[in-house]
């Protein structure tokens, strides 16, 4: 009986090896380009080239990561930086009437699940859970209201609870 729950758990392991990086740990800073940041990281969400040739790509790990990687590469195609832009230092950027194409450059795109529309208010709600810095699960809104133009933000921890009950660390990964 052992062995063929060894056999299983194998199995469900053996397709993840070729996953791509999380957080794109194994890129050197100066040195990758973009084709090995791709390779090891997979297709970005988004791109963006500015107009001295700088590059730089979103990588959102959610819903069930609650984090956003932003790569940065400069003119020379090289890598900059990786960084987790899902903070309160990157939320504390967006500032009262931030456009949209703003706050998806500063944070990354929210998950399409957690974007509502209120009519009433004429207000379009986008949200992004990330690890606060006590290390555990929070929300993170975008409010955007249509009438004014003007734009809020909101913070909150729900009770995040695993299976057996207990509020678990969600795991902070820092960029370079």
């Amino acid at each position: 009986m052992m062995s063929i729950r060894c056999f299983w758990a194998g199995m469900l392991v053996i397709p993840c090896l070729g996953c791509a990086s999380y957080a794109g740990r194994d890129l050197s800073v100066g040195s990758a380009t973009e084709a090995e940041v791709v390779a090891q990281m997979g297709a970005p969400a988004m791109r963006w080239q500015d107009a001295d040739g700088s590059v730089q790509l979103a990588y959102p790990r959610g819903p069930e990561g609650p984090h956003t990687f932003m790569v940065l590469l400069g003119p020379d195609g090289r890598l900059r930086s990786i960084e987790n832009v899902l903070t309160e230092r990157h939320f504390s950027g967006i500032a009262a009437g931030a456009a949209q194409d703003q706050v998806i450059r500063l944070i990354g795109p929210s998950q399409p699940q957690w974007t509502a529309h209120f009519e009433a208010r004429n207000e379009l709600v986008w949200e992004w859970r990330y690890c606060d810095g006590s290390n555990l699960m929070a929300k993170f809104d975008v409010l955007f209201d249509a009438t004014t133009r003007q734009v809020r933000t909101t913070y909150s921890r729900p009770d995040y609870r695993g299976p057996d009950g207990a509020v678990t660390a969600c795991g902070q990964v820092y960029g370079r």
